[in-house]
This record gives C-alpha cells, sequence and structure tokens, in this order.
C-alpha cells in the first residue's frame, strides 16, 4: 500500500514540476480561484455533502472546498464540513471534518488530487476515543460548462493514517460541481 501512495506521489509530484505554460486565461489559470462541493461518504470525515435515512436513523454532511491556483493547473486547496448522526432513539452526534491539500487539471482537464482529511467531534470518534485522518489519492475528468463551472465525476481511495481509528481504505466514486473565479 505505500508503494502505491509513493507512486502516486512520485507522479503528482513529476506533474506539478512539469506544469505547461497556459496564457490563454483559461479555468486553471494562475490566480484564479475554484469553489467545489462534492458528493460525500457517510464512512468517513468529509467535506461533501450527502444525506442517508434508514430505519429512523439518519445522517448528513455538508461541506466545501476552496483552492487558489498558484500556477497554471495546481491549486492548493482547503475544505471544511460539518456533520451529525441521529439514531433512532438516541441521541443525535455532530462532527467537524477538515481538509488540506493539492489538485493538478493534466491537460487543464484530468484533475488528480493528493489530500488529507480528518475530522474532530463526538460524532467523528470511535468507541475508543479515537478520530479519523486519511490520506486521499484521486482523479476524474472536468467537463466544462462554460467560462465559469465544471462537472467533475472521479474515482478516490482514503487510506487511514490512524490504525487505532481503522486499518481499512475507503474508496469512493462521486461527483464534484466547481465554481472557477
Amino acid at each position: 500500500m505505500k508503494r502505491l501512495f509513493l507512486a502516486a506521489f512520485a507522479v503528482f509530484a513529476f506533474a506539478s514540476v512539469n506544469a505547461q505554460d497556459d496564457s490563454s486565461g483559461g479555468q486553471t489559470s494562475e490566480g484564479k480561484v475554484l469553489i467545489e462541493a462534492n458528493t460525500g461518504n457517510a464512512m468517513l470525515g468529509t467535506t461533501g455533502i450527502y444525506f442517508t435515512s434508514s430505519d429512523g436513523s439518519s445522517s448528513y454532511n455538508i461541506g466545501l472546498d476552496g483552492g487558489y491556483f498558484i500556477m497554471d493547473d495546481l491549486a492548493i486547496k482547503a475544505g471544511l464540513g460539518y456533520g451529525g448522526v441521529s439514531p433512532d432513539g438516541g441521541d443525535s452526534v455532530s462532527s467537524f471534518s477538515y481538509r488540506l491539500g493539492a489538485k493538478y487539471y493534466v491537460n487543464s482537464m484530468i484533475p488528480v488530487t493528493l489530500d488529507l482529511t480528518g475530522a474532530s467531534g463526538d460524532g467523528a470518534e470511535n468507541g475508543a476515543g479515537e478520530t479519523p485522518l486519511w490520506l486521499g489519492v484521486g482523479a476524474g475528468y472536468a467537463w466544462f460548462l462554460g467560462d465559469m463551472v465544471a462537472i467533475e465525476p472521479g474515482i478516490r481511495y482514503n487510506h487511514s493514517l490512524n490504525e487505532d481509528f481503522t486499518d481499512k481504505g475507503v474508496f469512493q466514486v462521486n461527483i464534484g460541481f466547481t465554481l472557477f473565479l
């Protein structure tokens, strides 16, 4: 598993260093800002958006990521999320999630991400009081709908960095909605 992450990091670093100059002023140009909302996954701390309900219990999350393009096609990102669980007949719990990372657009249309995601609060802890921490790598495709909006379906793998919380990784398929300013 460590080899997979080292290989992904090496590809990401190589792509970042070899970024091509794009003076066309496109959506992913240096100095632009991005704001994105993604579908989420209730299995880990997330800055995505989701709602689930089953047998009287419900869980939800709402969050956004934002980023700044420090060079053409490469954005540094941060995100925040807030979510909770309302179990049937039990006390509601809530948690805050955060994400820090980078997003590189290969050929200005294939987003590749590398980030760290975590959560804190009563709703994020396991029975031993441990909170999640994940290293995530993802890729997708950006369908640009004009000059300011893109729909970005993608896949993502999250590797747990806190084995006291869980030793399992989480695979996700999600859809992102990105606004470029």
